[in-house]
């Protein structure tokens, strides 16, 4: 899968569609290096899944903080603030599986 390099992730695109019941969908797979976040916390009409890979991130819902390590998952319903940051010493790698409206862009 081809990177997508940014002033704090590395991003691969991994799917998005809709499903037969009309939600779009879309999968993508992040690396965080120490300290870093994809961007601010903000909200959107679609809900997200996250399923960490690697690595330790402190996930912010609505202004709670909980702290995810290999295996951990996290998920935001729509409209919720959040925002997501490496807090660990060596590089996070998530998966985030998002579905909604907006979701496929």
């Amino acid at each position: 899968m081809p990177v997508q390099n940014s002033d704090h992730a590395r991003v691969r695109k991994i799917i998005k569609g809709k499903l037969a019941t009309g939600e779009h969908f879309e999968a993508h797979e992040t690396t965080l290096p120490p300290n870093g976040y994809p961007h601010p916390p903000h909200h959107h009409l679609h809900s997200e899944m996250w399923l960490i890979r690697e690595g330790t991130v402190e996930l912010t819902i609505n202004g709670t903080s909980h702290r995810l390590g290999a295996g951990g998952v996290g998920f935001v319903h729509s409209n919720e603030e959040h925002g997501i940051k490496n807090v660990g010493t060596g590089p996070a790698t998530y998966y985030v599986v998002a579905i909604g409206p907006g979701a496929d862009s």
